[in-house]
């Protein structure tokens, strides 16, 4: 009786690590990622990331905001586990101002942004005195397109973290720079001289980007405006964050960039 007990323990602890043994293993195939994402943001790159990620055991889910700063505190209150939208520079930003212990765990691309021409426009010398131009009015793309019409030569500005219109302490054509909402800045062409517009909002828009009239140059400043992959502290070493970055950088990602996203240049493996 003693032998047949011991036995029949035997048999029931080794079913009970077979059963564990596989329900461990459909937990790992079934895992879970939730990405914060602004609209349908390179909506073609991650279509294809989470085909990918079903054959490789991760389902990864995609949550849509309209707003950066509602994405960012989405992922540090951990409804969401990872973000894709914002460059160094905003984290940082964001970071400083919420208290904020979100962490960059991977770069995706560099994005540069442009001046479009307006109303009588063709090229940078067109601007005469007294035009209006409309940039971003959320601090950090204000400041990213302020630096862009100081490296083209038309304003100087004193040193700031996050320049604004105050900022300009040369103007010499005395344009008139209207800080404006950026998902309005496609529209105020019609009746401004030139519109600095980020590289998403001009997508979304369907403005040419070679009608341009000036790009953001790249140098090695650029690094700030790379975009990245954002998690929380806590979550930056996790199996499935790194699955997920793993799974974008990748030759496949950078091929469907250059077929649908050619102004964005995809930056993880990229000196600049």
């Amino acid at each position: 009786m003693k032998k047949l007990l011991i036995a029949f323990t035997a048999l029931f602890a080794a079913f009970t690590l077979a059963a564990c043994s596989t329900s461990s293993a459909v937990s790992n195939n079934n895992s879970t990622i939730k990405v914060g994402v602004a609209g349908s943001e390179e909506a073609e790159i991650w279509s294809n990331i989470i085909e990918r990620g079903k054959k490789d055991g991760l389902k990864i889910k995609l949550v849509h905001f309209t707003d950066g700063n509602q994405i960012n505190a989405a992922t540090q209150n951990g409804q969401v586990d990872v973000n894709a939208f914002q460059h160094y520079y905003y984290l940082n930003q964001w970071n400083k101002s919420n208290h904020g212990t979100l962490k960059a765990v991977g770069k995706t691309y560099l994005a540069p942004t442009r001046l479009y021409p307006g109303k009588g426009i063709t090229k940078v010398s067109d601007l005469k005195s007294g035009d209006q131009i409309v940039i971003p009015n959320d601090p950090t793309n204000e400041g990213r397109a302020l630096a862009l019409l100081q490296t083209i030569g038309l304003i100087k500005l004193k040193h700031a973290d996050l320049a604004t219109p105050n900022d300009i302490t040369n103007n010499r054509l005395n344009l008139k720079i209207i800080p404006v909402d950026a998902g309005q800045l496609p529209q105020q062409l019609k009746t401004v001289a030139a519109a600095v517009i980020d590289n998403g909002t001009a997508h979304d828009s369907k403005l040419n980007p070679h009608s341009a009239i000036f790009v953001e140059p790249i140098s090695s400043a650029s690094s700030v405006w790379i975009n990245i992959l954002a998690a929380n502290a806590n979550k930056a070493t996790d199996p499935n964050v790194k699955k997920l970055i793993k799974l974008y950088q990748t030759q496949t990602t950078k091929d469907l960039f250059k077929k649908y996203y050619p102004t964005e240049i995809p930056a993880w493996d990229t000196k600049f």
